[in-house]
């Protein structure tokens, strides 16, 4: 299956997203390793849509986020909660939308080229367990689409977690 990931050259955002999604769910439905999961995700969003940055960070501790896979330039390894916007979207268990990330309270300038993020958290039993972390080089480049996507995403996501 990864081999033959296919990637709509035309076409919508959504309508890519939603030939994205069925291959993510088919690529991880059988496989039980988390890592290899996380992996192919990052890895098939980067693939599909360019973004500057697509990666995970886990729960660590009750105060630590910790770098999982990711697709991109080097990352922090570490993030507190409720710090930038991948430890907000942990602390408020909600997806969290930046069109510019110069603008967000206490961002984490892991990379001065990512302009605008997105950060969607992997709830399983109400309990978030990693944020799914997107950057972009570009400013707005996420909008109500992108979060309905990756929700979805990370809800196929969660369900492979034991």
């Amino acid at each position: 299956m990864a081999e033959d990931l296919k990637i709509a050259k035309k076409g919508t955002r959504a309508e890519k997203y939603e030939l994205l999604t069925s291959q993510i769910e088919a690529l991880i439905s059988d496989e039980s390793n988390l890592m290899a999961n996380a992996a192919n995700i990052a890895a098939a969003l980067r693939q599909t849509f360019g973004f500057f940055w697509v990666g995970f960070y886990f729960v660590d501790s009750e105060s630590e986020l910790v770098l999982g896979p990711f697709q991109g330039d080097i990352a922090c390894t570490r993030i507190q909660k409720g710090k930038g916007v991948c430890g907000h979207t942990w602390e408020t268990e909600k997806t969290v939308i930046v069109d510019n990330v110069d603008e967000f309270p206490g961002h984490i300038a892991c990379s001065s080229l990512s302009k605008s993020e997105i950060v969607v958290p992997v709830v399983k039993e109400d309990k978030v367990l990693a944020v799914l972390d997107v950057d972009s080089d570009e400013f707005a480049d996420f909008s109500e689409v992108d979060q309905i996507h990756l929700e979805k995403i990370v809800e196929i996501f969660a369900k492979t977690i034991n």
